[in-house]
């Protein structure tokens, strides 16, 4: 009778800690789909746009300065949750690549 006892007390404390890990853990968060990335060439800038699931994007562009001793310049917008435009102004040089960066 002991033995017994003593698995049904060792059984309901492993389905109450398993009922409450559950309860208290996060929602499982995906990270954003359906972005894009283009260029506003009417105000000189490019942009992001996630269209589903969550958390947030932003565009980012790298650009070669004319001055080959200055290099590249990074350029990043600001960080947006899905449905909202990230948007950043960019510079006359040339763009070497232009993605969106996403984190969940």
């Amino acid at each position: 009778m002991h033995a017994r006892r003593r698995w049904a007390a060792g059984a309901a404390s492993a389905t109450l800690t398993t009922a409450l890990l559950i309860a208290v853990s996060p929602a499982a968060s995906a990270t954003p789909t359906g972005c894009t990335a283009q260029f506003a060439t009417e105000t000189r800038g490019a942009y992001s746009l996630c269209t589903s699931g969550t958390g947030e994007h932003r565009i980012r562009v790298l650009q070669r300065h004319f001055l080959p001793e200055v290099g590249l310049i990074p350029i990043e917008g600001p960080w947006q949750p899905v449905g909202t435009v990230s948007y950043t102004g960019i510079t006359p040089h040339t763009t070497v690549s232009m993605w969106v960066e996403t984190r969940g």
